[in-house]
């Protein structure tokens, strides 16, 4: 029988960020193929906002804001990335209202689009499919902290079978065309697949401050800043030892960290820009690389 100190309780732990509470994931950026088919998905069935285009960069946002969510870099000469290097394992797109999930849900159905699961992970109900490209991607809705489960201090994520009836029944019988694309779509989490968890750790822990949510999946790795359940999580399940994704390889090319507080960007400027991630300062911060070559735009 497991002890009284091993049950769970919504009580989350108290614990000092390193980062500030305001920070999230702000953009990311893909390099594709063939850019038409990648806005027939991103745009046409996800419904996000085309903003402008610059050389071969489709910039690409959320109704309501015109701030970049995500970039398609068409390159036709781009190799497809070995899906066993380090890159991206899946973008996860945050929807505000789980009716807002249970409308793309059936958008998605409908155009027969394939999915690759779902999982209820207590903290989330998650569908999971691919673009034309192949890249991962999570749509997600977040359950309200209040039910978030830890135990022994730690975050409860786990991945249960979504109940995909009780998800529609919030549609209660309308099309999904009466729920028109939504405002406040974010990138909640990216998730990478890298070369070394150790490697990963020393960096985006102990360089950049994110919090360690959870290290009880055997090969992965989550975290976050300001008690959220992850904004990163990091796996060798397929990629374990492995090189750098050659440059100009197709998926993911950078993303974006976005702290929210002057003070805190300048104070890891100074922290990182001896160390060996530091690339260069930027116009609103600097870009720093991890340990296999995936290049992060902090502001």
């Amino acid at each position: 029988m497991n002890s009284a100190s091993s049950q769970p309780t919504t009580i989350a732990p108290s614990t000092e960020s390193q980062l500030p509470d305001s920070t999230r994931i702000s953009y990311a950026q893909l390099c594709v193929a063939d850019s038409g088919q990648a806005l027939r998905f991103y745009r046409d069935l996800l419904g996000l906002v085309e903003i402008r285009t610059e050389g071969r960069t489709t910039y690409l946002s959320t109704l309501g804001t015109q701030k970049p969510l995500l970039l398609i870099t068409e390159d036709p000469d781009a190799k497809p990335r070995d899906v066993r290097s380090p890159g991206l394992f899946h973008l996860a797109l945050l929807y505000p209202h789980r009716q807002d999930l249970a409308a793309i849900l059936k958008r998605l159905t409908l155009h027969r689009w394939p999915f690759q699961g779902f999982a209820d992970h207590g903290v989330s109900e998650a569908l999971y499919l691919a673009d034309p490209d192949g890249n991962g991607v999570e749509l997600y809705v977040d359950r309200p902290r209040a039910e978030w489960l830890y135990r022994n201090g730690q975050l409860e994520m786990v991945t249960e079978p979504l109940n995909l009836e009780d998800l529609l029944s919030e549609l209660n019988g309308h099309s999904e065309n009466e729920f028109p694309y939504v405002q406040g779509v974010s990138i909640g989490h990216i998730h990478l697949q890298v070369s070394s968890l150790r490697a990963a750790e020393e960096f985006y822990h102990k360089a950049l401050g994110f919090d360690v949510t959870q290290r009880n999946f055997p090969g992965a790795l989550f975290l976050s800043a300001g008690d959220y359940h992850h904004h990163l999580g990091v796996n060798v399940w397929n990629s374990r030892g492995t090189s750098p994704t050659p440059a100009h390889s197709r998926g993911l090319t950078r993303f974006g960290i976005h702290l929210g507080n002057e003070q805190a960007l300048q104070s890891l400027a100074a922290q990182l820009r001896p160390t060996p991630f530091w690339v260069k300062d930027s116009t609103d911060g600097f870009v720093v690389h991890d340990r296999d070559n995936i290049h992060i735009d902090i502001t």
